[in-house]
């Protein structure tokens, strides 16, 4: 059986906002509407879906993992560094400003403008030594 995840909705309090901090990080095209979503697509077909929450309402944060070669790593952790983002080695947060180097690769954790926990990693976990 061949399941492949296809999109998730991401809540928001100004989805467009949202949506414009990961095209720039990662370079991506620029989101597209699609009803009352703002559709952020990647190359392998995956979509976040960004729509936007009251501002009175709660986000409750998600965590959103990428795994992207090294020079995507390189070229997202500089955009991380020039725009002095907050950043860990570590899901809690112990480690800031620190990459990691899990199972042989690397790793950073930052937070998107509606405080979702985004990692970006070069070697899936479990994969190798670290």
């Amino acid at each position: 059986m061949a399941i492949e995840l296809n999109h998730t909705i991401v809540a928001a309090h100004d989805k467009q906002q949202s949506a414009r901090f990961l095209t720039e990080l990662f370079g991506l095209p620029d989101a597209v509407p699609f009803g009352h979503f703002l559709v952020v697509t990647f190359e392998h077909g995956l979509s976040l879906d960004f729509a936007d929450v009251p501002a009175d309402e709660p986000i409750h944060p998600q965590h959103y993992a990428f795994l992207v070669s090294e020079g995507d790593f390189d070229a997202i952790y500089r955009k991380i560094s020039d725009r002095n983002l907050p950043h860990w080695a570590d899901p809690r947060a112990a480690r800031p400003g620190e990459i990691n180097h899990n199972d042989g690769g690397r790793g950073v954790y930052f937070r998107d403008p509606a405080g979702h926990y985004l990692e970006i990693i070069t070697r899936p976990y479990g994969s190798g030594s670290g």
